[in-house]
């Protein structure tokens, strides 16, 4: 892969970070803290406990692009980015564009993606 693709990517992986960030700590308390307030009955409660499972569910899933991140910048570091996990193929560029976190290339995540659904 290019020098110059390398940095492209690397600057928005770094800018995907820095949003998930800033969002994550934007809504740090929003989301996570139930109010007395609001719980007059069951019902109050019950939704307010939803809301809090998503955002929950929502967080777990900032956490795990923030992991995916920190390791895409690892490999553009270790002049690894782009190549497949599982087959050591080059990752085509549009999917790059489209998913710069990703691991595997095509071929290999439909494979990987079968299988889930077979044993799932």
């Amino acid at each position: 892969m290019k020098k110059k693709d390398l940095e492209r990517f690397a600057a928005r992986l770094r800018d995907e970070k820095a949003k998930v960030l800033n969002h994550s700590e934007k809504t740090k308390h929003e989301e996570l803290t139930l109010s007395t307030d609001d719980l007059m009955d069951e019902v109050d409660l019950a939704s307010s406990e939803l809301n809090q499972s998503v955002a929950l569910r929502l967080r777990d899933r900032e956490r795990s692009l923030l992991h995916k991140i920190e390791i895409a910048l690892a490999k553009i570091d270790a002049g690894k980015f782009g190549v497949c996990d599982s087959c050591e193929e080059p990752i085509e560029l549009k999917r790059l564009e489209a998913r710069p976190v990703a691991e595997l290339c095509v071929r290999c995540k439909e494979a990987q993606e079968l299988e889930e659904k077979l044993y799932a």
